[in-house]
């Protein structure tokens, strides 16, 4: 039976350590411990999911200079699961809503789809994060601006006169995403506190293409394109989350990497 974690002194999260001493802090971070421990679904498979998706974004982050610790916005934005949408139509690793994606240079359209490209949009979304901060320089804030949006968190810096959203008035939903995202790290460091334990076996593993072959041209048919690259159409779109559709028209000739399995 998973117990509930007792809320710890401090978390240290992007460089910053963040206490908890202040009673409604206290309580924000203990209500989101508590919704880690008993979503016994999402927590044991973010868990064995972990692994598998980190090991792409992490060297991402790191080459664009961000903290490591932006990976587990990832975690609390899909529960890492690549092919998540949400209510409002987000979508992906990183639940971009399509003109966000498109603003922050991927291609969104019936037959392509780059916000499930975990690569792509783990760029996409260190763009966003590293302007962010150069408005704000804190990650917290940064955090939730990606939730609310810039516009949204800039106003109330400037109505309230704070500097930090850990010190805004934020809509519930923000307001709690800050805190699931400091839970979140200190859940994947910690599981045996949420009285999870996740064997190295159990976890799932980030499999390398076999190869990787470069397109600039139209793909007919994705099951022809698969089966002349000794794959099968569903497994070459599992590869590929990207490629919504069964062909590739590419009326423009852009050059497409797509994974073989």
């Amino acid at each position: 039976m998973a117990q509930t974690p007792r809320v710890p002194e401090s978390i240290r999260f992007a460089g910053k350590t963040y206490r908890f001493d202040r009673p409604d802090q206290y309580e924000r971070m203990d209500r989101e411990l508590i919704a880690f421990t008993y979503a016994h679904t999402n927590s044991i498979l973010m868990l064995r999911r972990a692994n598998r998706m980190f090991s792409q974004v992490v060297p991402i982050l790191k080459k664009n200079g961000l903290p490591e610790d932006l990976k587990y916005l990832m975690a609390i934005e899909c529960n890492l699961d690549p092919t998540s949408v949400s209510v409002a139509g987000a979508r992906g690793p990183w639940q971009f809503m399509k003109a966000a994606a498109r603003e922050n240079g991927l291609e969104v359209n019936d037959e392509v789809d780059e916000r499930y490209h975990i690569a792509k949009a783990t760029e996409a979304a260190c763009k966003y994060l590293k302007a962010a901060y150069a408005k704000y320089g804190d990650w917290i804030t940064v955090a939730a601006s990606y939730n609310a949006g810039q516009g949204g968190i800039s106003q109330r810096i400037d109505t309230q006169r704070q500097k930090h959203a850990m010190d805004l008035a934020l809509p519930a939903e923000t307001s709690r995403y800050i805190f699931r995202l400091l839970t979140a790290k200190y859940f994947f460091e910690h599981p045996e506190e949420f009285g999870f334990h996740v064997s190295p076996e159990q976890c799932y593993p980030y499999v390398a293409p076999r190869e990787t072959v470069t397109v600039t041209g139209p793909i007919p048919s994705l099951t022809d394109f698969a089966e002349e690259h000794g794959t099968t159409y569903f497994l070459l779109k599992e590869a590929n989350l990207w490629l919504r559709g069964d062909k590739l028209t590419n009326k423009a000739g852009k050059t497409y990497k797509i994974a073989i399995p």
